[in-house]
């Protein structure tokens, strides 16, 4: 499913109503009659039931006036407040609120702490509130009566059901500014937004549910829209098959390049996950003095002990056997526990001037890249990056709150600049192809938040790699499916205490549940 940002909307909106020649009225009451229709699915019946309505100036209190007129024919009991002067009202959602006007539907304006203190007062007894305040265009502070209306509601103790987005959230950004609506349910049309899924705006949106209004699906490819949403049906129709008739060879040979003393657990977890996704044949590339360690923990790898010099850290001196070994493998991953000390840079760099194998850099490797990044155009393969927050502001020289604050755009304008496929872990994973297409991820919890996932979610990458999967493919089942495995365990056994190994574990029997017959 694709998501788009308010301007984007705003285009497909334009182009519906000027291009496609559907009235923004149809729309509108489109709109309206998928929010209705949800509501009465929440009641036995409307009749007699007590809702107020909460609407801004702009197209969402316009929605909300339709929403008001259709919920009164069917027998609600109707209470409209409007947060802004009814002058100030304009296009189709003054229509709607004429429309309201010949119905003799009385509305009330929150203009003075009088009307703030009636709009309190006709709260008494609600049983829902439908939130129509503000739409996904909003930017600054909420302040007024509006913020304290917003705080009146959220304290009320009554169901919020919010139009298109909880009123204060940017629908471009996820953030908020002051007061927001906190929704038990939000209905959006035609796509979800991304204040809907990116941190803190998706903790405001309570269950979200995504209605058709009549937009026709070519208008978004029309326009070129390139974000889309993970769907538990796109990763099961990605999901690789096995057949009978097959043999270890047929599944892959992956290598991790792994290692250092007082990290080995880092290079067991990615080969535990890769071996767990489905990989035929692992091989683990280790300093020599350590590679007893992977031996003892990984049975089912082969080790490929590489020259240290007792230093438990790789030497540049196994580049001639550590490139020969590459050039037989369906995937590389480069960089769990690995250190950036000594001839680790050296090596990362060899690696990416040398080899055309599908590689994956995490962790360590990230981190040894050089400040010139154009080492990574010239790899002659596909590559991608799995880096957290921190390691990507390391990239490209900046903080993590910038990072954070943008993660869209930078994923993607990194992948666009680089040629590379950029895996920006955190809350609502980002996967961010060369082409900027890019993928948002929305399973997880904080069960994840804990050392060493990371180091599984590289392993499953490079595991799917390794079984024939184009790198993006193999990028947006790992992410989803690693997610889901969290989520599954936490089930289980509440959010507090997974460890990484649990989840490595885990994946097979969350496979399970996503692969088609």
């Amino acid at each position: 499913m694709k998501i788009v940002t308010p301007e984007q909307m705003r285009k497909i909106d334009s182009y519906t109503i000027n291009e496609v020649g559907i009235p923004g009225m149809v729309l509108m009451e489109n709109a309206a009659s998928a929010v209705v229709n949800q509501i009465v699915k929440g009641f036995d019946s409307v009749k007699g039931r007590k809702i107020c309505i909460f609407a801004g100036k702009g197209n969402n209190g316009g929605d909300a006036f339709a929403v008001a007129r259709h919920l009164h024919n069917k027998g609600a009991k109707i209470d409209i407040f409007i947060t802004a002067s009814k002058e100030d009202i304009k296009g189709d959602a003054l229509l709607n609120l004429r429309i309201l006007d010949r119905m003799d539907i009385k509305t009330y304006e929150i203009l003075s702490d009088g009307d703030f203190k009636k709009a309190i007062d006709r709260l008494k007894g609600a049983e829902l509130i439908v939130d129509g305040i503000f739409g996904t265009g909003i930017r600054g502070r909420i302040g007024g009566y509006t913020a304290r209306i917003i705080k009146v509601l959220n304290q009320s103790g009554v169901p919020i059901f919010s139009i298109d987005i909880p009123s204060g959230v940017n629908g471009g950004t996820g953030e908020i500014h002051g007061e927001c609506v906190k929704a038990n349910k939000t209905i959006t049309f035609a796509y979800p937004k991304f204040g809907h899924h990116i941190y803190p705006g998706c903790e405001y949106t309570g269950e979200l549910l995504v209605r058709d209004i009549g937009i026709p699906p070519y208008v978004a490819k029309k326009l070129e829209i390139k974000t889309n949403i993970i769907s538990k049906g796109m990763v099961s129709a990605l999901m690789p098959k096995r057949v009978q008739n097959s043999n270890k060879g047929d599944y892959g040979r992956v290598l991790i390049v792994t290692g250092s003393r007082g990290m080995t657990g880092a290079g067991c977890l990615a080969g535990m996950a890769a071996l767990r996704t489905g990989t035929g044949l692992l091989y683990l590339g280790v300093p020599s003095s350590l590679s007893d360690i992977y031996e003892h923990n990984l049975i089912e790898s082969i080790t490929l002990s590489l020259e240290d010099e007792g230093t438990g850290i790789l030497s540049k001196r196994c580049l001639p056997k550590l490139l020969g070994k590459c050039e037989g493998m369906n995937a590389i991953l480069v960089g769990p526990g690995l250190s950036v000390k000594g001839d680790v840079k050296e090596i990362v760099e060899a690696i990416i001037k040398d080899m055309s194998k599908p590689l994956v850099l995490d962790a360590d490797a990230l981190n040894a890249l050089p400040q010139d990044k154009t080492i990574l155009k010239k790899y002659k393969g596909q590559m991608v990056l799995t880096p957290h927050p921190g390691e990507m502001a390391r990239l490209l020289g900046t903080t993590v709150s910038t990072v954070q604050a943008n993660r869209i755009d930078v994923a993607r304008e990194f992948s666009k600049r680089w040629g590379v496929i950029t895996v920006l872990k955190g809350f609502g994973t980002i996967v961010a192809l060369p082409d900027g297409e890019l993928f948002i991820n929305t399973t997880g919890n904080s069960s994840l938040a804990t050392a060493g996932t990371g180091d599984v979610l590289s392993g499953m990458i490079a595991g799917f790699i390794g079984q024939g999967l184009p790198p993006r493919d193999a990028a947006i089942i790992s992410v989803y499916l690693h997610g889901l495995c969290g989520e599954e365990i936490a089930k289980k056994r509440g959010e507090h205490g997974l460890v990484a190994s649990e989840l490595a574990e885990g994946l097979s029997y969350t496979m399970k549940e996503l692969i088609k017959d």
